[in-house]
């Protein structure tokens, strides 16, 4: 049997705080840039379009679409025993790509395309790793 995904606690720092604290409450926000309207993936208080520094957090619908993917059958440390399990670029409907594993359901049901939407791993650090699974 397969164990379950490890649930590794993130780093944080001061420009990801907004990030990983709505994560704990079970919220996937996005930063936007005030100025210039970009939403901004990875979590960081810069614009990467404009460079303004003006930046909203606004949470996000947690849906998206699997746009690549693939199913680890080898892993290294604590991932090992949790084999087969799914990495995976999810389109969210806002926009940005991020990477994640899609949990529930089998690896091999998984496809391009797929419609998915957001789950939390709670840590038990005060932050939860943003996963996703699939919506039936």
């Amino acid at each position: 049997m397969t164990a379950a995904l490890p649930i590794p606690v993130p780093e944080r720092t001061p420009e990801t705080e907004p990030f990983w604290s709505a994560t704990a409450r079970g919220q996937l926000v996005l930063a936007h840039c005030d100025a210039c309207g970009t939403v901004i993936w990875y979590p960081k208080t810069l614009c990467p379009a404009c460079g303004a520094t003006s930046i909203s957090w606004v949470e996000a619908s947690g849906h998206g679409s699997v746009y690549s993917f693939t199913v680890v059958h080898r892993a290294p440390g604590p991932f090992k025993d949790a084999v087969p399990f799914v990495i995976a670029y999810v389109e969210l409907d806002e926009g940005p790509r991020v990477l994640t594993n899609i949990v529930g359901g089998s690896p091999d049901l998984i496809h391009i395309g797929q419609r998915m939407r957001v789950v939390f791993s709670d840590t038990g650090d005060g932050s939860a790793l943003y996963r996703f699974e699939p919506i039936e």
